[in-house]
């Protein structure tokens, strides 16, 4: 495959601090902090979610726990903390990042929960209590420029999205390999992101992102039923930021074969926000002149703030007085 595209290894050289939190204790990433025999990394056996902040304040707290519990419940991983106080260990944990890094952008918070350690085998019964690690590090967002110019995405070929009666994408764990398989098999063709379809033939998602696509004015995105993750910025697209911008959205089952008659596409997530897409395969898309994609930016942005303004007891850090200004 070659070497790193440039943008990753700019974005690594960047990453100075990343603060975590295993199990109640504070220490820097790069310090171990689990067992070998944790089942999270003998066997992928745990569950995560993540977060963003905007203006300090965590976005979609009770979205992303829903959906951790409920991922929690299909995997029968026991949370180790209820929700207000794992709420706290995030605002100790962000806090030890500013202090400790000195920065003062906005925050990228992940919590993963594995089932514990134990004996090696597979047997749930041999792992001990549940453990958690947060980690807390300055959020990465595209650029204008990437923005601007869009994503290039490759349709996989070699495999398919997992089946939901197998494991279930709609389950957020720490099992990734058919994603990572998939993206580097995009890669190595020249992309930045892959597109995977169901044992079907239909389109699912990317490999961390749900996928939009426009056409006469109307959105279209893949059902759940299609195999993929229902992502927070996914459901928020669909339902109020749609209705902000004015624009008819729908759940409809797309296949390759339908990618050329689309003229916008755009793919969704946590710290992607909404991303254009200038081309899948050969098939290209406008960026530029993309007014549906442009009004549910506006429109998603009006939302954020919204949120804010009703959200601000999830503020988990406050910019001191004396802080330069971004």
């Amino acid at each position: 495959m070659g070497g790193l595209p440039g943008a990753l290894l700019s974005s690594q050289a960047m990453t100075t601090c990343i603060q975590a939190n295993t199990d109640g204790k504070l220490h820097p990433a790069s310090r171990p902090s689990l067992s070998p025999l944790n089942r999270g990394f003998l066997y992928g056996d745990a569950i995560y979610e993540v977060w963003r902040t905007y203006d300090g304040i965590l976005h979609g707290w009770d979205e992303h726990w829903a959906r951790l519990t409920a991922s929690a419940r299909a995997t029968g991983i026991s949370l180790p903390l209820a929700q207000p106080e794992m709420f706290k260990e995030i605002k100790r944990t962000a806090a030890a990042f500013r202090r400790n890094s000195g920065q003062y952008s906005e925050l990228y918070i992940r919590l993963q929960i594995s089932r514990g350690a134990g004996p090696i085998g597979l047997h749930p019964a041999l792992a001990g209590r549940s453990s958690y690690v947060l980690l807390v590090q300055a959020l990465k967002t595209p650029t204008a420029e990437q923005l601007s110019r869009g994503l290039k995405l490759a349709l996989a070929s070699s495999l398919r999205r997992n089946h939901p009666s197998t494991l279930n994408p709609a389950w957020k764990t720490g099992n990734y390999l058919n994603n990572i398989l998939c993206l580097s098999e995009a890669v190595a063709a020249g992309a930045e992101e892959v597109l995977m379809t169901n044992l079907s033939g239909e389109i699912s998602e990317s490999s961390v992102s749900n996928i939009f696509f426009v056409r006469d004015g109307v959105l279209f995105t893949p059902p759940l039923a299609a195999g993929l993750l229902a992502g927070i910025t996914r459901a928020s697209v669909l339902g109020p930021v749609a209705r902000l911008a004015g624009i008819t959205a729908r759940e409809a089952v797309v296949r390759p074969e339908d990618l050329s008659s689309f003229c916008e596409c755009f793919i969704t997530s946590t710290t992607k926000e909404i991303h254009p897409v200038n081309a899948i395969n050969e098939i290209r898309f406008d960026v530029h002149a993309a007014p549906v994609t442009a009004r549910l930016q506006a429109a998603f942005r009006e939302y954020i703030l919204d949120c804010g303004r009703r959200h601000r007891q999830l503020r988990i850090l406050t910019r001191p007085r004396e802080a330069p200004s971004e």
